[in-house]
């Protein structure tokens, strides 16, 4: 089904295209090379030219290229919600928080008496010795 939705939208896309192209503008367009300004287009569309048939194409084509991309983007989103690769790790669970990898800091009650360790090079220590 959405192979066959996408064929018939590509056809459209190109009916839409060459049916825009052939329509006059001020400077001819494409019209002028297969006659749109001379009596043969005239002739096969009616007495008001190709004017009124180019134009009611172009409006039906457009709303059925229109329909059809609505109906394409809902059948390729297929109901779901956003989806992200972010959104998808965090449902496995492997989410690793930058701050899990961090030290910690220990509290007062953590904390074991320790003796305080003197600095190597002190020089109140060798002062002392020296008088």
């Amino acid at each position: 089904m959405y192979a066959f939705l996408i064929a018939v939208h590509v056809v459209v896309c190109i009916l839409l295209t060459i049916v825009i192209l052939l329509q006059s503008s001020k400077g001819g367009g494409l019209a002028g090379v297969f006659g749109g300004g001379g009596g043969g287009m005239n002739a096969v569309f009616g007495g008001r030219g190709a004017g009124t048939f180019l134009s009611k194409s172009t409006t039906i084509l457009a709303i059925v290229f229109m329909s059809l991309s609505l109906v394409l983007g809902m059948i390729t989103r297929g109901g779901k919600g956003p989806s992200s690769v972010v959104s998808q790790e965090r449902e496995r669970g492997n989410v690793v928080s930058p701050a899990d990898v961090l030290p910690t800091v220990p509290t007062e009650g953590d904390v074991e008496s320790v003796p305080a360790q003197q600095p190597a090079g002190d020089d109140a220590a060798n002062t002392d010795n020296n008088q």
